[in-house]
């Protein structure tokens, strides 16, 4: 029973977890440690001067987490915490892979799902004995757990889909309550680029050019992303990708439609392969952030760095389906974006400070103000009640759970790098014109049974 509870599938769980999370039901309480801002490892690590290597991937909250080291160094003077952040316009896994190679090896690094847990296995710490494991959302473990052990944390639950500005949206006469399949989605589209094009909000957005901006350079954006959209209607679940020795592309056509409607309507839409070149920046700080498009496909985690350019934009923001076309038109896809791990070769007193850091930052009073208000994270875990997202992005993905309105997050699974290196660089080929759409999946196909064999 135990094991069918770990192959569940987050994208069916994911819903009965935001139910349960977001409507305040009770659940176990949290450590009475969490009123001493610890863990019952912290009096073991107090005496013991050590130092904590973190190397982590999310850009988006890297100066939030070093005012949490920070806030964790007060009331732990003998640990010194650093921390280096890789990722946006970066490849983490590629970086990651450069630093162990390199001989410094960090203390704590993250890893995806079961593809990731796999590559890394001989590096990670078993941590099936923290505390916070008790308060792990059911089933969202499932993609690092193996043969019983857990093996990572959950950084939190992140949703994408297409972010809009609902002030241009509503300017332009646009319902978005009405967007409910991808032919509504296009009807929009094609509605607001005739108002930009003829000048009609010309006055009130200044900067608006296109309805879209598609940051193709941003390989995880396409290759991962993207492609999830439609082959989380082919797998159940990471774990069911991962175990996958084809892709089929069963839904090949709705996955060009997502693209060719991004760029079809994008800045570069009379010459498209110049969306090789426009990064995640270009599409969010330069892009959305100051009402240049209206437009992107992003997710929630891009609010704080909105909101850093332009509160009344951030506060503008909602997010509209990711429409499968033919398939599942009315959801977006929900998942958890990596894991945080524990290096077993670290020493002893390096595993118990690092292991005691992220038990603060997920379950003392401290740590939860700095997961749901500074980083603006949905909770992986419970104990969060009272805590509920409170900015328009979270608040739009918890209303997609709440209907039942959810797809799993598949790319997880994907053969190692083949999201990225394969799958992106294909669209990006194509986007240049230099190959058909058909080379596009072909390729991508003959590439993922070739890397399950090695």
């Amino acid at each position: 029973m135990k094991k069918a509870k770990r192959l569940l599938a987050l994208g069916i769980l994911f819903t009965l977890v935001f139910v349960s999370v977001l409507t305040g039901c009770t659940s176990q309480n949290t450590s009475e440690n969490n009123k001493n801002e610890g863990s019952k490892d912290s009096a073991q690590i107090k005496n013991e001067p050590v130092e904590v290597d973190i190397f982590q991937f999310k850009v988006e909250i890297a100066k939030e987490l070093e005012e949490a080291a920070r806030a964790y160094e007060k009331t732990h003077p003998n640990v010194k915490i650093d921390i280096q952040t890789v990722g946006g316009g970066d490849d983490y896994g590629a970086a990651l892979r450069a630093k162990f190679q390199s001989g410094s090896e960090p203390d704590i690094f993250n890893v995806g799902g079961p593809q990731d847990v796999k590559d890394w296995m001989d590096k990670l710490e078993d941590l099936s004995d923290q505390p916070w494991i008790k308060l792990a959302l059911d089933g969202i473990l499932s993609g690092v757990t193996v043969d019983g052990k857990v093996y990572g944390l959950p950084f939190n639950i992140e949703g994408y889909g297409f972010v809009y500005n609902k002030a241009i949206f509503k300017d332009a006469g646009i319902d978005p309550n009405k967007i409910v399949d991808f032919a509504s989605l296009e009807e929009a589209v094609k509605t607001l680029d005739a108002k930009i094009k003829s000048g009609e909000l010309k006055e009130k957005y200044p900067l608006l050019e296109a309805v879209f901006e598609y940051p193709a350079k941003e390989t995880w954006v396409t290759g991962l992303h993207t492609s999830n959209a439609v082959l989380s209607q082919e797998f159940n679940s990471s774990i069911d990708a991962f175990k996958a020795k084809q892709v089929e592309f069963k839904y090949k056509d709705a996955l060009k439609a997502l693209i060719d409607l991004q760029a079809n309507y994008s800045s570069s839409s009379k010459s498209k392969g110049k969306l090789n070149a426009v990064d995640y920046a270009t599409q969010v700080d330069e892009g959305i952030a100051i009402e240049r498009v209206a437009i992107i496909q992003q997710g929630n985690w891009i609010y704080g760095g909105v909101k850093n350019i332009d509160k009344e934009v951030a506060e503008n923001l909602d997010i509209l389906p990711m429409p499968v076309k033919g398939v599942k038109e009315d959801s977006i896809p929900v998942g958890v974006p990596m894991h945080w791990v524990v290096n077993k070769n670290s020493s002893e007193a390096e595993k118990k400070a690092a292991k005691d850091f992220l038990n603060w930052l997920y379950t003392s009073d401290t740590g939860k103000d700095f997961i749901v208000n500074k980083f603006y994270f949905i909770p992986p875990l419970n104990g969060y009640e009272g805590l509920e997202p409170k900015d328009p992005l979270g608040k739009a993905v918890q209303r997609y759970a709440q209907e039942g309105k959810t797809m799993p997050w598949v790319f997880m699974g994907y053969p190692t790098g083949w999201g990225m290196e394969v799958l992106g660089t294909e669209i990006q080929k194509y986007l240049a014109g230099d190959i058909t759409w058909e080379d596009v999946i072909a390729n991508s196909k003959a590439k993922w049974e070739e890397l399950r064999k090695n």
